[in-house]
């Protein structure tokens, strides 16, 4: 009897040290699993954020459908979604040649537009904000002859009249934060020094720098030349500081360019998602501690389990 108790209580630990085991590599990989998909949406969640609405322009005047310009128009954003694929930035135009001496717009039905995604983002990102852009263009602006859709990663932009290569700086959108430091001079100092670099970074359409604790980045549509690209940076950094004076973040959106700074933390603070990574760590640990007291769970219940065995033996 004893010889029997004794092989059956080994057994017992046995099973339960089996059991231990197997739930901790349970609510191991499980912990893994989770916090991969946790870090991987922090790491990318800047790019992510491409599809947020930042303005759009509608044109009061409109096409009527069944005309040579609503075909055309959607010719165009078809080609739009097609580049985003290969390219961050393209521009096309439609140009009716139909022999008449008309100049209305409506009878021609031509039209020119272009497509940038911001220059960080990579082709993936890029054709999906793009797709995203041309898909809401059509809903916001129905039969608009001309409209465009600035979204967080990409812009979009149709006309019925040439406006490539021209330049516009023209204000379109501006946000500056409600927190204001005005006696922070080294704040303003470092935000200062990243707008001074964003405008005097002449050789590049994609403009990043950083000073301390401040960040900030400009871009210049592709079509605009080098020269006509700094003169309307310049004006978009000029408009920055008049308008967000000592804000700790400030957005200008020109007609053909634009530029942004932020101090660390201060991203998109009107956005829900602008503590991402502070929800992600306390997903992590709630997670963390649900695992584990499954783990525990499962291992009581077993223990419980052999107990009952034990009894009926």
């Amino acid at each position: 009897m004893f010889t029997r108790t004794l092989q059956f209580q080994f057994q017992l630990d046995s099973i339960d040290h089996k059991t231990i085991l197997l739930a901790f590599r349970r609510t191991l990989l499980l912990f893994l699993f989770s916090s991969s998909i946790l870090i991987s949406s922090s790491v990318h969640g800047y790019t992510t954020r491409s599809h947020i609405f930042i303005y759009a322009t509608c044109s009061q005047e409109k096409y009527q459908p069944n005309t040579p310009f609503e075909p055309n128009l959607n010719s165009l954003l078809s080609s739009i979604v097609t580049s985003s694929s290969d390219v961050s930035y393209n521009s096309f135009s439609i140009i009716n040649n139909n022999g008449t001496s008309s100049s209305t717009p409506l009878l021609e039905g031509s039209i020119y537009g272009l497509y940038q995604c911001r220059g960080d983002l990579d082709p993936i990102e890029c054709s999906k904000c793009v797709q995203n852009s041309v898909n809401q263009i059509g809903l916001i602006c129905p039969y608009s002859l001309s409209a465009s859709l600035q979204l967080e990663g990409c812009y979009i932009r149709y006309e019925h009249f040439d406006f490539l290569g021209k330049l516009d700086t023209s204000l379109r959108y501006k946000k500056c934060n409600k927190n204001v430091v005005s006696n922070d001079v080294e704040f303003l100092r470092r935000r200062d020094d990243v707008l001074g670099d964003l405008q005097a970074r002449r050789n590049s359409d994609f403009r990043v720098s950083n000073s301390g604790l401040v960040e900030g980045y400009a871009q210049c549509l592709g079509d605009l030349s080098a020269e006509n690209c700094n003169s309307c940076m310049a004006e978009a950094v000029m408009k920055l500081t008049r308008f967000c004076g000592s804000t700790v973040s400030g957005d200008v959106f020109l007609g053909q360019c634009y530029a942004r700074y932020w101090k660390s933390g201060h991203y998109n603070d009107d956005e829900p998602d602008s503590s991402n990574e502070d929800q992600v760590g306390k997903s992590i640990a709630i997670i963390v501690g649900v695992v584990l007291g499954l783990a525990i769970l499962v291992v009581v219940l077993s223990v419980c389990k052999n107990a009952m065995v034990k009894r009926i033996h």
